[in-house]
């Protein structure tokens, strides 16, 4: 199973081919982000409290940072995570319409 950066949906191929255990300082080889935070863990869940299915995690504040979670397990997805461009779609469509004023 392939695995994925959070950040920029990029395979990350040491992770499979070596089978190392992601630690607490590994960061993408694409874009530097760290691997090792809820955001990449099959236990986050942005839709809950906590936004962890783990009841005893301690509650992490930088969900996006290395930390030092002892139930992290890397999450495996089929495929690479869909980037979110909403913020880039709402700068655009703002654009266009600021574009049509003068």
């Amino acid at each position: 199973m392939p695995y994925f950066c959070w950040k920029c949906g990029n395979e990350l191929d040491f992770v499979v081919k070596v089978g190392v255990k992601v630690g607490r300082q590994d960061t993408c080889i694409h874009c530097r982000a760290d691997l090792h935070v809820c955001k990449n863990c099959e236990l986050w869940d942005p839709n809950i409290h906590n936004e962890c299915r783990e009841t005893h995690a301690p509650f992490i504040r930088g969900r996006e940072e290395s930390n030092f979670c002892q139930h992290f397990y890397f999450v495996d997805l089929p495929e690479a995570p869909k980037k979110d461009n909403s913020a880039e779609e709402a700068k655009s469509k703002l654009e266009d319409m600021f574009k049509n004023l003068k």
